[in-house]
């Protein structure tokens, strides 16, 4: 009788999943093994390993990027990245949490996901650890002047770089220090992703130490998912890792934290530059610890109380956080936050001022003192349980499959001795917590826990613009110590280190190393949902989806544009914005904002604008309002999307002035992490009315008109005269011709388009025949440099192109990855340090555009992307780095997601001309580009003078490397 390497130690059925949650241990190693088999072809794996670093060095993540640099079976030097290429995959990536690391894929191909098994089980578990490979990704000491021993030393490194980005963002500051003083003395308090400031401390040795104690199979959690047979999974995992460990005893586990006797008061500064006004910019939170999150009781009642006094702006610390005065809007860390091994519960404001610290943790503990007296409304608990059981039904997908997000969601559960199940199957919990909540002492009891609860920090943490200085200084001085007491030979081993390490960035790897997929893997036909056909709800036209939905219904409304002034016009995203968050008709804000929470999974608005396939100049614009929710809910949605197109108040003013001074916050605290996107959107805004208005509404001038305009609304008269315009768009669109898209099992149909029909009677029939919405814009190269509060660059440029119907469409998109692939990647990411480069095709903009993101060059950057230009025409390349190009191409193309999305993606496509038929024959354009075309479409567009360009940066930085010839903007 065989044995096999695995024991079944549990197994479930969870139906409102539609999976089966199968646990496994491998017999010699411990190693734990969850299956959750599903009817679903993008198939997923992850490999994870619980890590508690003790400082804040960043050894983790640094871990984490050096062991995908090469391995025993695959020793070459980018061996992920170049996968990234030769795969099919539908995702591809590794994560660094705060107790965590973790190494996921996914695939709808069988023999991809045999070929990423490979290569991420030998990174994970054979790693080489290479001290060039440390010296790239983690840190390094290198000369400013390239072997010039009597210049300045500098620090360089991918990580380094990248949590410089990172922790410029003042959230992210406030963030990590709330952190740390909530846990004084275990993992949690430690910077896991690496403070800039302690990198540099740590040794290759080190790295080494914590990779032997935390990468072991007696440390792992492996997960899988999809239709693959979990024999396969079983069979190959002992193969390629397994059979060559045996157990080993370890101790990781975190402990508990130690309580604190007596809530804690911490004052700390985070960074700022520029010649920003410092007036009302402290935040103030407040941080509580709580139990342990794989308590999964536990975890739902905390759950349960963040809802009711945070979900939305009726709920009561919601509320008191966004009509007071104290500060401009609640911190975006408010809530419940359970990926931690022990919980913690944060409330707060941001814009304020730090001598109202004490007044802000007064109105906080007001609302819970009120709550704990007099409890809410049973409506109250009911709607935030009805948002868990949407949650828990809802299959999404998209960017990140959904069966990674099921893997993710267990995770930190299995790391932590808990069961996978427990974080998955929440019904019987949720059915538990409603006979609890029957009792009406124990809401009161829950809101009461906080108050008693001493383990908590009030953080008060201002701006302070000479802090970056300091730092900065403090760095130069410390390098300058370094230099002082260096020898004649240590510095010739730092130059020789830099050279070596670019000789390694610069030698070309034996490719065939890796397993691969082809173009003959590629399958022959692009899926599409087809339409189940249009229905008439009245005067309503319905599109119709039929896909399973795990009984959602999925409902948006579209709108044609119709003609607006350009006062109008401008101020259609903050309108769009605004529309489901004020009240409608008799109802006051609060009350629909009760009612969204009680019967939908929410309502939103946006635009939908998409260029001509022929022409960039012509524009297809509708305005979108989307809802989803459970079906038995579906008539009061489709009753709320009605009041809101035709009953939306926006004479509430004063609810209008605080979404505008959330919506700036959210704004300005996105620009760290976006700053990549918002360089794109600038240097591409003269290339047609999408590109415009990519940047005057989501980009940089769209910020700069909302700081504008949120100043401006402290005149009631302004105020009053921005409720009138929007009240004057929504009438507008009203009277508009519009049509709606269902998405819904088919038994819901009837039923269904009866509440549609029933919200759309015939007296208010759509208009016909209004003037639709044209748009002027300016065609002009642009030379910007945009000066941010941050520490390191984002770098673009943008050349006019096509449309997505021209014939070179298709070799613009596949020349992208082949330039990213071929030089962006090791000119700017390994060599330059930056987190990360490439380029990209802008349909609808008619751009080919590059960029780079968290860098810490600007004119070297800018010329790479010339030189990877040069490179294309003047070096040979091989037939494989095109079939790699097109292969990125076409995983992109066909990437899976969620069947509403798919559904959504299908109707939306053919709305703006892409139908079914273009899509296909797109793909099949591109998988017939050859280097000619590629080297012609470069040769034709990419030209020197026709190039913007836009960066955005610190003002530090932009003092010290910006071009002349960039005009500089202060944000």
């Amino acid at each position: 009788m065989t044995t096999t390497p695995f024991e079944l130690v549990d197994t479930h059925s969870l139906s409102a999943l539609a999976i089966d949650v199968n646990e496994y241990r491998h017999r010699r190693t411990g190693a734990r093994h969850i299956h959750f088999a599903a009817d679903d072809r993008n198939n997923a794996f992850l490999v994870a390993f619980l890590t508690v670093p003790q400082d804040s060095t960043g050894v983790a993540h640094i871990l984490e990027h050096t062991s995908l640099c090469g391995s025993r079976r695959f020793p070459v030097r980018d061996p992920f990245f170049m996968m990234i290429r030769r795969s099919l995959n539908t995702f591809m990536n590794a994560f660094t949490a705060s107790d965590w690391t973790a190494y996921p894929f996914a695939t709808q191909n069988r023999k991809d996901f045999d070929n990423l098994l490979q290569v991420y089980l030998d990174a994970a578990f054979f790693p080489r650890l290479d001290a060039l490979d440390f010296a790239q990704e983690g840190h390094r000491i290198e000369f400013e002047e390239e072997g010039d021993t009597s210049s300045a030393l500098v620090y360089k490194g991918v990580v380094y770089n990248e949590m410089k980005g990172a922790m410029s963002a003042p959230l992210s500051q406030v963030a990590q220090t709330l952190q740390s003083h909530l846990f004084p003395s275990i993992t949690y308090h430690h910077n896991s992703g690496g403070e800039p400031s302690v990198i540099p401390e740590l040794t290759h040795a080190d790295l080494k130490a914590f990779h032997a104690r935390h990468y072991h199979p007696s440390n792992a959690v492996f997960m899988t998912y999809g239709d693959f047979p979990v024999a396969e999974h079983h069979a190959r995992m002992e193969e390629l890792a397994l059979k060559d460990f045996d157990a080993l005893e370890l101790n990781l586990d975190v402990p508990d934290e130690t309580r604190f006797e007596a809530p804690v008061q911490a004052h700390e500064a985070y960074t700022i530059e520029g010649d920003e006004p410092l007036d009302e910019r402290t935040h103030v939170a407040i941080g509580w610890l709580l139990g342990k999150s794989t308590d999964t009781l536990e975890i739902m009642k905390a759950r349960l109380l963040s809802g009711v006094l945070l979900d939305h702006s009726a709920s009561p610390m919601r509320k008191a956080l966004e009509t007071s005065d104290l500060g401009s809007s609640p911190s975006p860390l408010c809530g419940l936050d359970d990926s931690t091994r022990e919980a913690t519960f944060v409330c707060g404001l941001e814009g304020t001022e730090a001598d109202r610290a004490d007044a802000i943790e007064a109105l906080i503990f007001d609302v819970l003192r009120d709550v704990a007296k007099h409890g809410v409304d049973d409506g109250a608990v009911e709607s935030v349980l009805h948002q868990i059981e949407l949650s828990q039904r809802e299959v999404s997908g998209g960017g990140f499959p959904y069966g990674l997000q099921l893997m993710v969601r267990a995770l930190g559960t299995m790391l932590h001795g808990g069961r996978a199940l427990d974080a998955l199957d929440l019904n019987p919990v949720i059915e538990q917590l409603r006979t609890l909540a029957r009792d009406p002492k124990f809401i009161p009891s829950l809101a009461q826990s906080l108050i008693d609860n001493p383990h908590r920090v009030r953080l008060t943490m201002t701006p302070d613009p000479t802090l970056s200085d300091a730092q900065n200084a403090a760095e130069a001085s410390r390098l300058s110590a370094i230099k002082e007491t260096i020898t004649a030979t240590d510095a010739e081993e730092i130059v020789k280190l830099a050279e070596a390490l670019k000789a390694r960035q610069e030698a070309d790897d034996d490719a065939d190393l890796l397993p691969k997929v082809g173009l003959e893997d590629v399958p022959p036909d692009l899926r599409i949902p087809r339409s189940a056909g249009v229905l008439n709800a009245g005067p309503m036209p319905v599109t119709w989806f039929t896909p399973g939905t795990n009984g959602l219904f999925y409902h948006q409304l579209v709108i044609e544009l119709p003609e607006l002034s350009k006062e109008q016009f401008d101020l259609l995203p903050l309108f769009c914005d605004c529309l489901t968050e004020v009240g409608c008709g008799a109802d006051n804000y609060l009350s629909i904002q009760e009612r969204q929470a009680a019967f939908t999974g929410g309502l939103g608005a946006r635009t939908s604008i998409r260029a001509s396939l022929t022409d960039v100049n012509l524009v297809q614009q509708f305005v979108v309002l989307s809802s989803k929710a459970l079906v038995r809910n579906q008539g009061e949605m489709v009753s709320l999307v009605h009041s809101a197109v035709t009953q939306a108040r926006f004479d509430e003013h004063q609810r209008i002035k605080e979404l505008v001074a959330q919506m700036r916050a959210h704004a300005e605290a996105q620009v760290s992490d976006q700053g990549h996107v918002l360089a794109l959107s600038a240097a591409s805004a003269g290339h047609g009315p999408c590109g415009y208005l990519d940047h005057h509404w989501g980009g940089l001038v769209g910020l700069q008109t909302l700081k504008a305009l949120d100043q401006s609304l402290r005149d009631p008269q302004a105020l009053a005269a921005l409720g009138e315009t929007l009240t004057s768009i929504r009438d507008a669109l009203a009277a508009a011709p519009m049509q709606a898209l269902a998405i819904a099992e088919e038994d819901f149909k009837a039923d269904i388009n009866k509440s549609i029909e029933a919200a759309w009677p015939a007296t208010t029939r759509p208009a016909k025949g209004v003037p639709a919405a044209s748009l002027a814009y300016d065609n002009a190269r642009v030379a910007e440099a945009w000066s941010v509060n941050s520490q390191v660059n984002f770098c673009a440029k943008a050349y006019p192109a096509v449309p997505e119907g021209h014939a070179d469409a298709p070799a613009l998109r596949v020349l992208a990855p082949l330039l990213r692939n071929g030089y962006l990647h090791r000119a700017i990411r390994e060599q330059g340090g930056a987190y990360g480069a490439g380029a990209t095709y802008s349909a609808d903009s008619g751009s080919f555009r590059f960029y780079s993101y968290r860098d810490p060059r600007l004119t070297e950057t800018l010329d790479d992307f010339d030189r990877s230009v040069a490179w294309l025409h003047d070096e040979k390349h091989q037939g494989s780095e095109l079939e790699e190009a097109i292969l990125g191409v076409v995983s992109d193309i066909d990437r899976p997601d969620s069947p509403a999305s798919e559904a959504a993606g299908s109707f939306f496509g053919s709305l703006h001309e892409r139908t079914p038929e273009h899509r296909r024959n797109f793909r099949e354009n591109v998988l017939t580009v050859t280097m000619d075309d590629l080297r012609r479409v470069a040769s034709t567009y990419l030209k020197s003078d026709a190039a913007s360009t836009a960066v955005v940066g610190g003002a530090m930085t932009l003092d010290s490397q910006c071009p002349e010839d960039l005009a500089r903007i202060s944000l």
